[in-house]
């Protein structure tokens, strides 16, 4: 590789492992310090990742696939069964917190290595 040419990064394998929340580089190393705290470095291959610029994209992927799963599940459970509506709250409900917060660190993750591959904000510096 010649002096000025920049590995190129591969998308997916970046978004899978930060969807396992896992260093977009090495794969190894924990992303996340804490439920959405981003680590400044890797502590495994040392690559920086306070570069990220997730900010409310988790979140908003979050709402859209929790909202497109969630709303027309509830259509169907409520015309073909009738539950009692406090019931279907209940469930609904429920399933609704739980599959938010086992969304949304993932989402972060991938997101972050999604930005790692494609070298957005500061990721593709040279060290």
């Amino acid at each position: 590789m010649q002096a000025g040419e920049t590995q190129d990064r591969e998308t997916w394998p970046a978004v899978r492992r930060g969807w396992r929340r896992k260093c977009p580089s090495c794969g190894s190393g924990p992303m996340l310090k804490g439920y959405l705290k981003v680590r400044d470095s890797c502590p495994v291959c040392r690559e920086e990742l306070q570069h990220h610029r997730a900010d409310d994209g988790p979140a908003y992927l979050t709402i859209l696939i929790v909202g497109h799963l969630m709303a027309p599940l509830l259509l169907v459970v409520f015309e073909i069964w009738r539950p009692e509506p406090l019931m279907l709250i209940a469930i609904f409900s429920i399933g609704t917190v739980g599959l938010s917060l086992y969304l949304l660190p993932r989402l972060k993750g991938a997101l972050i290595g999604f930005q790692w591959a494609r070298r957005m904000h500061g990721f593709g510096e040279t060290r």
